[in-house]
């Protein structure tokens, strides 16, 4: 028997609970493995009602469960910084197992927790980390070992996903489409992390750390989140053949890697642009392989739980069979190397008078940085004398095109902010 313990039974607990038990059978069946939880730790004892916990297995000390002889994983789902890394580097120090999906936690302790696991010859299993049910990090560090990859897109975030999917299809305003997530339960009461793209930024470092075997701390991920996207731009981007969605993008430039999470439109043909309301994709490419695309849910109770077991699989696995393996983590060959912005094409639109000479004036400044226009349409209905004047641009530095936004902001007959949005293609 391998022992489980599992702190935290909120939703991601609950379901790897029910699936440890519900479904031994089948493991026991499949793999030979016999897995018991044998302890759960939870401080809001509320959790527990209705879930037929045995009274003996249940504990409010999670400290309790680390030092409990008979358990051999220890299974952290509580979140957070604090105390998981403390119960991590508990568990660790008595050397232990431990599997996590606490993607915020190993992006910003990833190196200090993998570290101490290598000096204690333990493991920390962290596939629910990213993407909840879709086996990425098992497919980028296992199944796709022998590539070198060079491009990773990925939509990250299903609670962002569902309102740019609702905006687009309905042509709803971002506020509308928020209330529905948060009535839906996709949405938390404070969406910050998801609307504003750090919990997908979290994913993407976890990400790079592993294709790209180069580590990269949060401030180094150019993040931009989708409250200001409107639908009037949803509207355009159709019109021009794209859809916008919020992307993280990871690409190899030289020696460098460049790493963003950003609103951004991709062809209406790529197949990421058929990924919508709460589910998750990831495209990556490797030198070997080519195009690899990864779909499923990235998150709720049995998805994720799904992947925590997994992960719990893959290590009992080599406590029973004793294949010294040795500690995986996140690889971190050198220092994060930033690459420059990548040079693509933009999406403008400008508020601007109904009246002549205003495009020739708006296409001189961006010609003085050198950015050419491929595109332009000037439609709409007037708002106060103001029309929407719309650009797609040849490929052009991000730089550029800002200084550029600048000075046309500051003309007499625009107004308010300009909008840009990267025009990704998506490596087809």
């Amino acid at each position: 028997m391998i022992g489980i313990g599992i702190i935290g039974l909120g939703t991601v607990g609950t379901g790897t609970y029910r699936i440890l038990t519900e479904h031994a059978a089948l493991i026991r069946r499949r793999t030979g493995l016999d897995l018991t939880v044998v302890r759960v730790a939870e401080v809001d004892v509320r959790k527990l009602k209705g879930k037929g916990l045995p009274r003996d297995i249940v504990t409010s000390d999670a400290m309790e469960l680390i030092r409990d002889e008979r358990v051999d994983i220890v299974v952290e789902l509580i979140g957070g910084m604090r105390p998981a890394s403390d119960f991590i580097s508990a568990a660790l120090g008595l050397g232990k197992q431990v599997v996590t999906a606490n993607k915020a936690l190993l992006a910003g302790k990833g190196d200090e927790l993998f570290r101490l696991a290598a000096k204690k010859g333990c493991e920390i299993g962290f596939e629910a980390s990213v993407c909840g049910g879709i086996p990425v990090i098992r497919a980028i560090r296992d199944g796709l070992v022998g590539n070198d990859f060079s491009y990773i897109l990925g939509i990250l975030n299903g609670t962002s996903n569902y309102i740019l999917s609702r905006m687009t299809d309905e042509g709803i305003s971002f506020a509308e489409a928020l209330k529905d997530a948060q009535r839906k339960g996709y949405a938390e009461k404070d969406p910050t992390f998801d609307v504003e793209g750090i919990d997908a930024a979290h994913k993407l470092s976890l990400l790079v750390r592993l294709a790209f075997a180069s580590p990269v701390t949060m401030d180094r991920i150019t993040t931009r989140g989708i409250a200001k996207i409107d639908p009037v731009d949803i509207g355009f981007a159709r019109d021009f053949g794209y859809k916008i969605k919020l992307l993280a993008i990871a690409k190899k430039r030289g020696a460098g890697i460049e790493a963003r999470v950003e609103p951004a439109m991709l062809p209406v043909n790529h197949p990421m642009s058929s990924v919508n309301g709460v589910y998750n994709a990831i495209y990556i490419v490797g030198d070997m392989t080519g195009p690899n695309l990864f779909y499923g849910k990235g998150a709720g109770s049995d998805p994720t739980g799904s992947a925590v077991v997994s992960d719990i699989v893959d290590i009992a696995k080599r406590i029973s069979g004793a294949s010294g393996r040795g500690a995986r983590g996140l690889a971190a060959a050198g220092r994060f190397r930033e690459g420059r912005a990548s040079s693509v094409p933009y999406y403008l639109r400008v508020m601007a008078k109904d009246m002549p000479g205003v495009l020739s004036k708006i296409s001189g400044i961006l010609s003085k940085y050198r950015i050419s226009i491929s595109a332009v349409t000037q439609q709409g209905r007037k708002l106060s004398g103001y029309v929407p004047v719309v650009m797609v641009t040849h490929d052009a530095p991000e730089g550029g095109l800002m200084k550029a936004r600048k000075e046309i902001d500051a003309l007499p007959f625009t107004k308010g902010e300009s909008v840009h949005i990267r025009i990704e293609e998506g490596n087809l």
